[in-house]
This record gives C-alpha cells, structure tokens and sequence, in this order.
C-alpha cells in the first residue's frame, strides 16, 4: 500500500468560485456603498479565515459583530450554488488515480463547512474523500500550518509522502510551512505570487503533465524501496 497522500483546497482549487465570493461580498458591503475590488479579494481575501477579512474590513468592529456580518455573507454565497458545479479540469482524473492506487485524500478549507458540504455534493465529490478538515473549526486556519498538519494527523501520514494543492497565498503558505510539497493552482494568481508564498511548483488544472510526472515518480519511487 502505498503512503502518498494528497491533500486538496476546495475553492479555487478543485473548483473555481471566485467570481460568486467577490459578488457575495460585494452585495453586503453595498450596505456601506463599500465595494472591493477582483485585486483586493486576491490579496485580502482569498484563503484567509473570516475573523482577519472581516477584521480588515471593518477595522475596529467587535468581533461579535462582524463574525454575523461574515455568517451573511456565506448566505450570499450559498444563494448562487446550483445543483452542479463544474470541477476543475482533471479532477475525476486524479481522483480515479487515488483510488486505484488506494491513496488517502483530505479536503482542507478555510470554508465553513456548510460551503464546503454544499459545494463538494454538487461537485460529486462528496464521498470521495477520507476527511474534511475545515480551519474555522481548528485554533488556526490557513495561512497558519494547523489545517495541513491535521488533516495529516488524521489521514495518519506524514508530509514526505504528501502533495497539497492550493490556488492561494495563504493556502500554500499553510501547505508548505507544513513541509508539504506544494502545487501552485494557477486558478488566480500568478506564478511568481504562487511561488514567492512557498508553491514548489505551478500548474494549470488536475491534467497538467508536470503534476503526473510527479505523481508518477513518487510512486515508482516507493514501489522501489518496497520491492527491496
């Protein structure tokens, strides 16, 4: 059996939701004739948890009070999901290949778990992962390490054997401050961005050949020290 595991984000990374969370937060902070930019939410936004967005929002409001006003905005956001969402290209690929070689998957998110139970049945994806790990209920979300070493702890794997994937800064700083190899997804950001967060490398989508020459490797690798 094989120990490589990998380790996904969810928005962003296996599907791309970034146009329904910019207009999520744009309809609420149209309250305070506030809005914020696509270049705002890529630098502030993406892949933080909600109490350091809301926090830079609304500097100075009590945290009792903007946790409701993030707890709105997911309502927003959940308003515009579908039945279906389309995933990110290769994403039945990969998934297929970690079934057949019986590689353990995590799902680790700074979403609230009721956005990522949501997305992830209209994704189809539902049942095709061994954990959920959702940083809002951790003392830590990303960028911190906790989400990454957690979902590790409970996947029972260690993160030499590991690759994460992530679309944003905070989430490849979470990934790869875990001494977790770490796919930049060029969902949003740029390679240069991805890279300067700590991606140790980049790629397009789940079909892209450096991932499988990657994944290839690894397990020829480990197959090797097994047949010795």
């Amino acid at each position: 059996m094989t120990t490589l595991t990998l380790l996904f984000d969810l928005d962003g990374t296996l599907v791309n939701t970034d146009a329904l969370h910019l207009n999520a937060y744009n309809t609420l902070l149209a309250r305070w004739n506030r809005s914020i930019d696509i270049d705002y939410y890529k630098r502030h936004v993406m892949g933080f948890p909600d109490e350091m967005i809301f926090d830079k929002l609304f500097p100075g409001m009590p945290a009792t009070e903007y946790m409701e006003l993030a707890s709105q905005k997911e309502q927003l956001f959940r308003a515009q999901l579908g039945d279906r969402l389309t995933p990110t290209a290769g994403t039945q690929r990969i998934f297929d290949f970690a079934d057949r070689f019986d590689i353990r998957i995590a799902v680790v998110t700074n979403a609230p778990r009721s956005n990522a139970t949501m997305m992830l049945n209209a994704l189809g994806l539902a049942t095709r992962f061994d954990t959920l790990v959702v940083g809002s209920e951790l003392t830590h979300g990303k960028p911190h390490p906790l989400p990454y070493t957690t979902a590790l702890e409970r996947l029972g794997r260690n993160a030499t054997h590991a690759f994460a994937f992530e679309d944003s800064t905070a989430g490849v700083r979470s990934a790869s401050s875990a001494g977790i190899f770490t796919f930049g997804m060029l969902t949003a950001l740029s390679e240069d961005r991805l890279r300067e967060a700590g991606a140790h490398n980049v790629i397009r989508d789940f079909e892209d050949q450096r991932l499988w020459d990657r994944l290839t490797h690894q397990l020829n690798a480990q197959h090797d020290v097994a047949s010795r």
